[in-house]
């Protein structure tokens, strides 16, 4: 796989690069942040989060530097003045590494690396390496090799130092030859696009393996990195996904049965943790892995409250939601890690800012009965009270209906079965067929059998 954090290689060599090799593991980095009035610094700490990146890629944080700036310098993204003190700072501090919080381009990045003599990597950088030593399946891995193609390929005007022309180049390609860089773009294009047709692939076999599912309760975790989605699903299904107190401890999609006690079972998904200002690559790339979240009935959008960024990682949330077209699913917020909040206020702007929200803690269950009502109470909105009438030889929609529905009353009339029960909107189509009388009954709240209306 070729890996954007090298700009030495040549795409000509192949994209089977060593991870490691290309990787940030093991280095020592300075970190860079800079404030600009179109973005400004959300927080006291502004490498807070670039450093918990950095350190999720492996990278030992020496030093960091600040700057505020009116408008980027075109050069090297930060003055000429702090350029110098840059290089002091790596040079006294001997790392090997230096990693923006803002996203550079091509000339920014060579010209920083010219000036610094040494590696120099951007936000987006970082998030993709983390990513590419992340993915574990088949799937992810295409996706991030993609994205990180799409990311490099209008930098690599920039990421050499030859340009000399080819000698030769067999039949059409004879005399003055293409350059290496003309070389590299058409070798990138063709594996763009074999990557792109395999992902549509993987793709179309996700959504025919999400839609087989239509008769199914399913709900998914979404939300910021790090917001405890992995652990909330473990307490919740009694399932031992992968947790891990670092940033994108997990890439791929994963769903198991949550058996609700009063309800039954649904199926509960955990999907990749989302960032600010997260890849557009990444975000495109990765849509087959988040087609859980597109499809569910239910989104369970989990914030870590104890954080003081809580409200700019839900906004962010909501942000890329809207990019996967999945921001009108109904969604429930749930603040959770509420044994670490420090300061009571905080959770108590955050519940009267968003009053429908659950407070929970996936470490102690504090709250977790709270979250399973709440749950229950909007799954059951999507249940129609409905009487169903069918030939009592009609095996197969009663079995349905056993099977899908909450029979609370059923009954012969002659030749016919009479069934009251609360359908699932979704499943209507699947019994409005010939032969069977549906109609809708003139309640709307859930009842126990003995509060029902009598025939």
């Amino acid at each position: 796989m070729f890996h954007t954090l090298t700009r030495e290689c040549t795409i000509s060599k192949g994209f089977e690069s060593q991870r490691d090799e290309f990787s940030v593991a093991k280095e020592k980095a300075v970190l860079v942040s800079v404030g600009l009035p179109n973005k400004p610094w959300i927080s006291s700490d502004p490498c807070d989060e670039i450093r918990g990146l950095a350190e999720s890629a492996g990278a030992v944080v020496v030093a960091e530097l600040l700057q505020k700036r009116h408008d980027i310098h075109l050069a090297t993204y930060i003055g000429s003045g702090k350029v110098r003190e840059l290089r002091e700072l790596v040079e006294t501090s001997e790392a090997n590494t230096v990693i923006f919080d803002n996203d550079l381009n091509a000339a920014q990045a060579r010209n920083l690396e010219r000036a610094l003599d040494v590696k120099v990597l951007d936000r987006s950088e970082v998030i993709l390496d983390i990513f590419a030593s992340r993915a574990q399946t088949l799937e992810s891995r295409l996706q991030v090799e993609l994205a990180q193609l799409e990311y490099s390929l209008p930098r690599l005007k920039n990421m050499w130092t030859h340009l000399s022309r080819q000698k030769g180049g067999g039949i059409g390609l004879r005399g003055p030859g293409e350059t290496q860089l003309e070389s590299d773009r058409r070798i990138a294009g063709k594996r763009i696009g074999d990557l792109k047709e395999r992902i549509a692939n993987v793709q179309s076999r996700k959504e025919r393996e999400v839609k087989s599912r239509r008769e199914e309760y399913t709900l998914s975790l979404v939300g910021y990195t790090n917001a405890g989605k992995s652990q909330l699903m473990n307490v919740l299904t009694k399932s031992d996904v992968l947790v891990k107190n670092q940033l994108f401890s997990t890439l791929d999609t994963r769903t198991r049965q949550w058996h609700i006690k009063d309800f039954g079972k649904v199926l509960l998904s955990d999907t990749v943790g989302f960032i600010r200002d997260l890849p557009h690559h990444l975000v495109a790339s990765f849509k087959a892995t988040l087609e859980e979240a597109r499809q569910a009935r239910l989104l369970l959008h989990i914030v870590d409250a104890s954080s003081p960024q809580a409200e700019r990682h839900i906004q962010s949330v909501l942000g890329v939601l809207k990019e996967l077209d999945c921001n009108k699913r109904p969604n429930l917020l749930v603040l959770n890690k509420i044994d670490a909040v420090t300061d009571r206020a905080n959770l108590d702007i955050l519940m009267a800012q968003h009053p429908r929200a659950v407070a929970i803690s996936g470490k102690t269950g504090e709250g977790i009965e709270t979250l399973v009502d709440t749950v229950i109470e909007m799954l059951s909105s999507d249940f129609a009270p409905t009487e169903i009438i069918l030939d009592a030889g009609n095996g197969k929609t009663l079995a349905f209906l056993n099977a899908h529905a909450e029979i609370f009353r059923q009954e012969y009339r002659g030749n016919d079965v009479v069934v009251r029960c609360y359908l699932p909107k979704h499943l209507l189509h699947q019994v409005q067929i010939p032969g069977v009388q549906v109609q809708f009954l003139d309640f709307t709240t859930k009842r126990e059998p003995s509060d029902t209306i009598e025939s």
